[in-house]
């Protein structure tokens, strides 16, 4: 009731006149009279005086003039947030992502999504799996874009499966017929990244299943150096395909099929607490993911990346 009294306050101060402030309140100017007085019990204080021309502020008035203005208008930017919040229009997304995941898929989809809502401002953090659905749980984040963990407080929506792929230099001895074995595999330097990614147990579970158990290794602790290694001719690595797309397109990189191995991959999920109340701006990002994800599988999470994967299955046939 008191922002209601504000804002008649606020309407007979700036029109001087108590009939036209009622009208424009759509009050009658017994009500509008009566907020007036209530406010004035509220304070302690005489507001206004009549004039000859209608009423005006006291000193009292005018010292509180400046405080209601800036109560009256919080309140309405707060109701302006949460208008575009529920249509979306507006607010914040708050995002967490695997490095993987953010520096190759979700550039794409951030694209997609901000095209159809550009005033939401967007932050992203990152983290390994593990930091990422923390971030989840406490609510720091309000969805996490990482491999698929269980855990009873969280839901998922699977997104794409990220499949691991052998590359190697373009003037590597595999590129003559464009496969290896696992074997010959094991004879190379093998370019590791992350040690404390899946990706990293997989690659070497791989050769421990096999029966390959020496490995010459080189550790790095990130994909994107792990690529410069093999650009460099300084051994061959298995990477996330997501990743080296425009390497393999653009020559820098070559796709090399394994012939004796299973197709390693994981999927890549966005999580969030399902206790969570679902906001508009949440949904509205979900909503975009699974659309990009269902349109043609992986590729459609970043749009650009769409003709390099199939590009990729021409490269096979080339190399």
């Amino acid at each position: 009731m008191l922002f209601r009294q504000l804002e008649c306050f606020l309407a007979v101060a700036r029109l001087g006149n108590v009939s036209r402030a009622a009208e424009e309140m759509y009050l009658t100017q017994p009500t509008l009279t009566a907020r007036i007085k209530a406010l004035e019990e509220e304070v302690g204080d005489q507001l206004f005086v009549r004039t000859s021309r209608g009423v005006r502020l006291t000193e009292a008035g005018k010292e509180l003039l400046p405080y209601a203005e800036r109560t009256v208008g919080s309140f309405e930017e707060g109701c302006q947030h949460l208008r575009e919040l529920r249509g979306a229009s507006g607010g914040r997304l708050l995002l967490g992502a695997s490095p993987g995941v953010g520096t190759y898929a979700l550039p794409g989809l951030l694209e997609r999504f901000t095209a159809s809502y550009p005033k939401v401002s967007v932050s992203v953090r990152t983290g390994h799996s593990e930091e990422i659905l923390e971030m989840v749980l406490k609510e720091e984040v309000q969805v996490g874009l990482t491999r698929e963990v269980e855990h009873p407080e969280i839901e998922s929506l699977t997104l794409y499966e990220d499949e691991l792929v052998l590359v190697t230099d373009p003037q590597h001895r595999f590129t003559e017929g464009g496969t290896a074995e696992l074997s010959e595999i094991g004879e190379e330097q093998l370019i590791l990244f992350d040690y404390g990614s899946s990706y990293y147990e997989q690659t070497q579970a791989m050769f421990r299943n096999a029966g390959i158990r020496e490995l010459r290794t080189m550790e790095l602790d990130n994909i994107e150096a792990a690529k410069r290694m093999v650009e460099h001719r300084l051994g061959v690595a298995f990477l996330p395909r997501t990743s080296v797309v425009r390497s393999v397109t653009s020559g820098r990189l070559c796709l090399i099929e394994v012939e004796d191995s299973p197709v390693l991959s994981r999927s890549i999920v966005a999580l969030r607490r399902h206790d969570v109340p679902l906001t508009t701006t949440v949904s509205a990002f979900l909503e975009v993911a699974d659309s990009m994800s269902q349109a043609t599988g992986r590729e459609q999470l970043s749009p650009t990346l769409a003709a390099d994967f199939e590009n990729l299955q021409l490269i096979d046939l080339f190399t």
